[in-house]
Order: structure tokens, then C-alpha cells, then sequence
């Protein structure tokens, strides 16, 4: 029996299970200075562009579940940079709407893409092109 195919360094799982994780490493210094956790920063992200959007479309846009979701947000509430109300057509869901310290915040977050891209050593052509990878990925999974 051949057991190659168990061998670490034969897995497509490990290297985006290692590069997520040492990329979010990366973050983690220029989000400490606006005081937000990675996961806090995608979901600002999503505000920033949306300004308003329930809980279940948030957690499609950031593939995170409601369990995840909800302390999440309940702590950017706490800081005072989004509300959340339950809908007054249907109490089910859970609208969430940036505030204006939210979106000020913004101008703070605008450099960290550009700061993250120098701590990443591809070339542009490389990495729209592990983007394009991954997001194929993504949506054949």
C-alpha cells in the first residue's frame, strides 16, 4: 500500500491551512494599532462597503457561521463602531449598520493593505493570480 498520498508535503490543505495563518500573523501589528482583531477587520470591511447588511448575508461574504459572528459584533458594538437591530419586518434577522466612528475608522484602515503588500513578497502578476487561484477555489468548493 502506497501512503505517500498521507504525507504532509503532499497536501494542498497544509499550505493554505499555514500561509492563512502566518499572512494573519502579518495583520496583526497594523491591526493592533486600530485596535481590531483580523476577523474584526474583514467584517468592518464588509460594512465599510455596505454600510448596512443582516447578519446572514455577513457571514456568506465572510464565510463565517452566527457562532462566530455574533461575539464578534456584539464586541465592534461595545466599541461603538457598528449597531445591531433586530429587523421590524421580520425579528429573525439581525440588521448590523456601521456607525459613524465605524466608518472614520476607515481612514485609519485604508493603509494597511498597501503596508501588508510589502510584508508579502510577490509580484503583482503573482498575486492576482493566487487571488484568481484561490477564489476558483473557493467557489468550487
Amino acid at each position: 500500500m502506497n501512503t505517500d498520498i498521507l504525507k504532509l508535503e503532499n497536501q494542498l490543505c497544509f499550505p493554505l491551512y499555514a500561509c492563512s495563518k502566518e499572512v494573519v500573523k502579518k495583520y496583526k501589528p497594523f491591526l493592533d494599532e486600530i485596535d481590531l482583531t483580523y476577523t474584526q477587520y474583514i467584517a468592518m470591511m464588509v460594512l465599510w462597503e455596505k454600510k448596512t447588511v443582516n447578519v446572514k448575508t455577513l457571514g456568506k461574504c465572510l464565510y463565517l457561521d452566527s457562532g462566530t459572528l455574533t461575539p464578534l459584533l456584539k464586541k465592534l458594538e461595545k466599541q461603538n463602531l457598528v449597531t445591531r437591530k433586530r429587523s421590524q419586518e421580520d425579528e429573525r434577522n439581525l440588521i448590523v449598520t456601521i456607525t459613524e466612528k465605524g466608518e472614520a475608522l476607515k481612514e485609519k484602515a485604508v493603509t494597511i493593505p498597501e503596508k501588508l503588500g510589502k510584508c508579502i513578497n510577490l509580484s503583482s502578476d503573482e498575486a492576482k493570480a493566487l487571488y484568481q487561484l484561490l477564489y476558483k477555489l473557493l467557489d468550487n468548493i
